[in-house]
């Protein structure tokens, strides 16, 4: 038999639908990528809070917990006393990888700020407040992208600045300190 087709295969990510230069109308924008956007940070913010504040609450539970376990004389409480340790160890390992916490205040400040911009631009508030309405759509559309883009950076950013650190490595010649 023959391999599927690529068309066969649902795609990822939605097709881009072709259009004209310059045709997609403010409200259009807001429909399709502004408002796509606020749902997506706002779902990632709140799935990464819930994921920093629950491993966060299960490190300082077993980190607590294991000081009083060493000191009770119970059977397997040296099981006990390892796996929670093991847990606590884990979970701190996870959130250094994942940055649950740079991830949530990221994508809110991404969100909230997604959503000022938008209410500046439909009230005609602030920088929009002087400009003619092809201006502030413009203007409106340039700073959304950029308000992703930095984002996009900024997440890309914390998840490989830790990995890629390393302590310097240089040899030192013999003899000197």
């Amino acid at each position: 038999t023959a391999a599927p087709s690529a068309s066969a295969r649902p795609a990822k990510y939605p097709r881009l639908q072709p259009r004209q230069y310059a045709s997609i109308p403010s409200e259009e924008f807001i429909a399709e990528r502004v408002n796509d956007a606020i749902a997506w940070y706002d779902k990632s913010a709140d799935k990464n809070k819930k994921l920093y504040l629950r491993t966060r609450a299960a490190t300082v539970i077993g980190g607590a917990l294991v000081p009083v376990l060493v000191n009770i004389q119970l059977p397997y409480v040296d099981v006990v006393t390892t796996l929670i340790s093991l847990m606590v160890v884990l979970l701190v390992s996870l959130e250094s990888v994942y940055h649950f916490r740079e991830q949530w205040t990221n994508y809110r400040g991404t969100e909230q700020n997604l959503r000022h911009e938008y209410f500046l631009f439909t009230s005609k508030g602030g920088i929009y407040a002087n400009k003619d309405k092809g201006d502030a759509y413009q203007y409106f559309v340039e700073r959304t992208e950029e308000l992703i883009s930095s984002e996009n950076a900024s997440t890309l950013k914390t998840m490989t600045s830790l990995s890629e650190a390393k302590p310097d490595m240089k040899p030192r010649a013999l003899g000197k300190k």
